[in-house]
């Protein structure tokens, strides 16, 4: 009898793919329940073994703990905004004004020298009495809503490191940003829209889009970033639409493009790169129906648009709350590319000016949650990777241009504050020394915030890891207390 003639198109089918197909698949099932018992999945506290090629990886979860907030909002104030010349006053420093202070400056990025006085005017606000800088008098008449951190501290006085430490949870390897890290264990409410989004007016911060990536989590998980100086949203978001297909013709196409890519990725087993890519062609097609309408700020009433405003802050945050109330689930707002707050000299008007830009906007943002009964679950942070020395820094060649009216970094102690979501509105933790150099009380470091913060997400941050190279990772490594003070 002659043997049947092997088909040379059909490569040899491996053990995973026999799995697959043999009892419709209850082998491969088993054998995610007994690699997962192994440890050889990844693994986090709520999610279950299906894997990063699971087509509801991005759907929504419920975390293990009881969720204060179910989606973030980060007011990412990059450079270095001045701790005593915002929220943090410090009288001791116009005493000691143009004089050394009594105790030795802290070692910084640059030599440093006598005091600094504010240029600025504080005034206390609300039934709290919290002092707030004249430069944040619209956001200082929200501050019985808001929890004033005054201790925060990082690790190194220098933008790239404590940009990664803020993001990303570890200031010098790559690792999964903050919102891949929600992305991951929160899914997403909205499948027509990007989890996480990152807008930045004029192009990339410092450390560019390792800022938002995914790591060695799914790629599925990544932040999305919009250029939001544009207007046109085929600006705001290339090639949205297709001009030369029907959204049916569109569908075809992609179809026939998924069963392609899906027999390639079923030779080659777990790809989470290739499985992020076929996800990430279905998410643009989707987001042709939604985006334009969740980028339109026109569509607003004229009353909504005058309390933002005209400017670009006014508008992107404005599109960061129509896409808060449309499911995504981590927004992430920089006030520009590069680093805007670094200011090294000409501090006052450096300030002034950044302050009058986004000012008004945050306090738009902040009243228009409450008023649609959103601030009580969406948690919004302010400020930047660390903060400025009390002291003048001193003339350095091609740094400050000889001038003496700037301040150096500072990550010993900065100010940065937190509303809604759960967190105590009119409060102020901690402090720094007498002239606002040094946290010396209650003091709170990045890898405290982001357990704080996952902790009012729903999340333990000890046990929400995911299993890489053979170890648990998770996004505070093995740092990070809650700060239960501020936890209303």
């Amino acid at each position: 009898m002659p043997h049947a003639r092997p088909d040379f198109n059909e490569l040899p089918v491996t053990r995973r793919e026999l799995l697959c197909r043999s009892g419709m698949g209850f082998g491969a099932m088993a054998l995610g329940g007994l690699l997962a018992e192994a440890g050889m999945l990844p693994t986090s506290a709520q999610a279950a073994s299906a894997g990063p090629s699971s087509a509801s990886s991005l759907a929504p979860k419920t975390p293990p703990l009881v969720p204060r907030a179910k989606r973030v909002i980060h007011l990412f104030m990059n450079g270095g905004p001045s701790q005593v010349d915002t929220f943090d006053r410090k009288p001791l420093l116009e005493k000691y004004a143009g004089k050394e202070l009594p105790t030795e400056n802290l070692r910084t990025e640059r030599r440093t020298g006598a005091a600094l006085g504010s240029p600025f005017k504080f005034k206390k606000y609300g039934e709290s009495g919290i002092e707030v800088s004249e430069i944040f008098s619209n956001v200082a008449e929200c501050i019985d809503d808001i929890c004033v951190i005054r201790s925060m501290h990082a690790d190194v006085p220098n933008h790239e490191p404590s940009l990664m430490l803020m993001n990303c949870g570890d200031a010098r390897l790559p690792r999964p940003s903050v919102g891949s890290w929600v992305l991951y264990g929160l899914g997403t409410e909205n499948q027509n829209l990007p989890g996480f989004v990152v807008l930045c007016p004029g192009g990339y911060p410092i450390a560019e889009s390792s800022n938002w990536k995914s790591a060695f989590l799914p790629g599925i998980y990544q932040g999305t970033h919009i250029d939001t100086q544009h207007t046109e949203l085929d600006r705001l978001i290339e090639y949205i639409e297709n001009d030369r297909l029907s959204s049916p013709a569109q569908r075809q196409q992609l179809d026939l493009l998924r069963e392609l890519n899906l027999r390639h990725l079923e030779r080659r087993g777990r790809d989470a790169a290739l499985d992020a890519r076929i996800q990430s062609f279905e998410l643009a097609f989707r987001m042709q129906s939604e985006a334009a309408d969740a980028f339109d700020v026109d569509r607003e009433p004229a009353y909504v648009r005058a309390s933002y405003g005209d400017g670009v802050h006014g508008r992107q945050l404005l599109i960061a709350r129509r896409l808060l109330e449309r499911g995504v689930r981590y927004i992430q707002v920089y006030h520009g590319n590069g680093q805007p707050w670094d200011h090294h000299d000409d501090l006052a008007d450096g300030h002034r000016h950044l302050a009058s830009q986004c000012d008004r906007p945050i306090a738009a943002l902040l009243k228009d949650l409450k008023a649609r009964g959103m601030l009580d679950d969406t948690l919004v942070i302010w400020g930047g990777e660390f903060g400025r020395t009390p002291t003048v820094e001193l003339p350095t060649p091609g740094a400050n241009a000889g001038k003496m009216n700037g301040r150096d970094h500072n990550h010993y102690g900065f100010t940065m504050w937190l509303a809604g979501g759960g967190v105590k509105g009119g409060y102020v933790h901690g402090a720094t020394d007498e002239f606002g150099f040094k946290a010396v009380e209650n003091p709170v470091h990045i890898h405290d915030l982001h357990a704080t913060m996952l902790y009012l997400l729903g999340f333990d941050h000890e046990q929400f890891t995911y299993r890489y190279a053979g170890r648990d990772f998770r996004l505070t490594d093995v740092h990070g207390t809650i700060v239960h003070d501020i936890i209303a």
